[in-house]
């Protein structure tokens, strides 16, 4: 047997940056966002840095708020989780350290999974197997993906009520259609499975949206809804891993069916995290409901200014600009967000905001530069614009 997992040595909570007080309004992101109002665009750090940036940044002199990122000004909106379970429930065992050395932990995870995580770098650890290979192990599997009571903790509709008070955006998670086959079976066997076991596929997603739905209907009596978020991570540099036809025969199906229980009850905005390059399938996904994505990478291929031409008003999008530009100077920094922003002022439905996690070698001073420079363009080209824009002091001094 090997020791219980203890403490926090995974990575993201560790990541978790301040963005500050939020100064947009619910209705002014929902109205933008859906582009029914000409606003100002938002601004947003969305993941924070890589494993060993701050080290990096403290030895340049950075300040302890620009380390919890509280130093740097954005134009936010405020939001929460409802706080329910719509995926994996009840574990199949204790997480365990099966092998630790200097360079990683192999360990059980809750699903029975063997995981490695490399150490002083990795955020996201790797399964070394998988337990679904076709219907038997799922049947097995299925019930931890099945309603029940226990999906709804103690205090939720409390703790939901609370937040929608203080004005914040409501947001209802559904797992993914994609990422959750891949942590069942991984990436090649699913995407063996659309064509050779398409029964399996099936019925995960028929599980998957069974539950959601009977979640969904008992928060949305209590709660409104006003974003439906999935993610999936399922595409690389050479694009997406399911394309259109499988879009239409299994995951759309899935995501119509519960974007619109969420549309009825009075939702807005349907947004999909995803990876790498997915400009091949945006409008496979629009045509099912999906109407907002990030992060956009461009070093998967992705434009975030091409795509708001193509699909406007069907898609909005956050993130899209170049992390890696932050470490090529001030005159590629300004050539980026030259070539992103007026446009994205004109287009609306554009949430200002680097593509991933910022990496290891990005120098402060880029940083600090990159939050200014974003600032003094959307300032000139609201004002162009006629749109009203409230410049922080800290930003324009």
């Amino acid at each position: 047997m090997g020791r219980k997992l203890t403490g926090d040595w995974r990575g993201h909570r560790k990541l978790a940056i301040n963005r500050g007080k939020p100064t947009v309004c619910r209705e002014d992101y929902l109205d933008y966002m859906t582009f029914k109002r000409p606003l100002a665009p938002l601004f947003t750090e969305i993941f924070g840095p890589l494993v060993g940036l701050r080290e990096e940044w403290k030895e340049q002199g950075a300040t302890p708020e620009e380390l919890e990122f509280s130093a740097f000004t954005y134009r936010t909106h405020p939001a929460a989780g409802v706080g329910v379970n719509t995926g994996f429930m009840d574990p199949i065992c204790e997480e365990e350290v099966i092998e630790e050395t200097d360079e990683h932990i192999i360990y059980r995870d809750r699903m029975g999974r063997r995981m490695k995580f490399p150490k002083g770098y990795a955020t996201i650890p790797l399964p070394l197997e998988y337990p679904v290979r076709n219907m038997d192990d799922w049947l097995r599997f299925k019930p931890h993906y099945e309603f029940s009571e226990i999906r709804f903790p103690e205090g939720w509709k409390n703790r939901a009520r609370a937040d929608v008070e203080r004005g914040a955006v409501m947001i209802f998670g559904m797992p993914g259609a994609f990422s959750t086959a891949r942590e069942l079976m991984g990436d090649e066997e699913v995407c063996v499975a659309y064509y050779e076991q398409p029964e399996l596929m099936h019925d995960i997603l028929k599980t998957l949206g069974d539950t959601v739905e009977k979640v969904l209907h008992r928060v949305t009596k209590s709660v409104q809804i006003d974003q439906l978020f999935v993610h999936e991570d399922m595409a690389g540099k050479s694009g997406p891993l399911a394309g259109p036809k499988q879009i239409r025969e299994f995951i759309g199906p899935y995501y119509r069916r519960i974007w619109d229980i969420v549309q009825e009850a009075g939702g807005r905005l349907f947004m999909q995290d995803s990876d790498g390059d997915m400009s091949p399938v945006v409008g496979a996904f629009a045509d099912y409901g999906l109407n907002y994505m990030h992060p956009v990478e461009p070093v998967g291929g992705n434009d975030v200014v091409a795509l708001m031409e193509r699909f406007r008003p069907r898609m909005a999008y956050q993130g899209g600009i170049d992390k890696f530009v932050l470490q090529k100077g001030e005159d590629a920094i300004t050539a980026e967000l030259e070539r992103i922003i007026p446009a994205m002022v004109k287009s609306g439905g554009y949430y200002i905001a680097l593509d991933h996690r910022i990496p290891n070698g990005t120098p402060l001073a880029g940083y600090r530069f990159y939050v200014r420079k974003v600032w003094e363009i959307l300032a000139r080209e609201c004002a162009a614009a006629g749109l009203e824009l409230d410049v922080p002091a800290r930003v324009a001094a």
